[in-house]
């Protein structure tokens, strides 16, 4: 999702335009005193999609490889509330592979509904796990996010 994704664009993306990752349930301490899920956990359902669909595709805990994927960057664009006791579903779609990152586009989709309720980016670059110098993306980790579908060119 860059910046130049139009309202429309937006509107038009469902469920289909991503690889749905395992269910993620609110908690009662997600809310905040305005009766929604607080931004701050949407990073949190950012970064449990990603990393859960890495050691899930991979069969590998990721922490545990000689390269490890830093948050470089992330943004949210929230389109609809989420609040106790709804069920998030997290998408993936790849927005970017490069040489040593890799950029997603996340959609938060709330119970049952087909338009994302949130849209992120998120932004893993990779690095050599001792000396934190940026390196290639594993080809372990290559293969899998090559199989999330494309992001809609937006």
């Amino acid at each position: 999702m860059n910046d130049r994704a139009s309202a429309v664009e937006l509107a038009a993306l469902r469920r289909e335009h991503f690889r749905l990752v395992a269910s993620v349930s609110t908690r009662w301490m997600d809310d905040d005193v305005y009766g929604h899920v607080n931004n701050v956990v949407y990073y949190s359902y950012f970064d449990t999609a990603v990393n859960g669909y890495l050691i899930a595709a991979t069969g590998t805990d990721i922490r545990t490889l000689p390269a490890i994927g830093i948050v470089a960057e992330t943004s949210c664009r929230f389109l609809q509330e989420i609040a106790f006791p709804d069920r998030v579903q997290p998408g993936l779609a790849l927005e970017r592979l490069g040489h040593s990152s890799v950029i997603y586009r996340i959609g938060l989709f709330r119970n049952d509904e087909e338009a994302p309720c949130a849209l992120g980016r998120f932004v893993h670059v990779y690095v050599d796990a001792t000396t934190r110098r940026p390196v290639s993306v594993p080809e372990l980790i290559r293969g899998v996010v090559s199989a999330l579908p494309a992001a809609a060119e937006s």
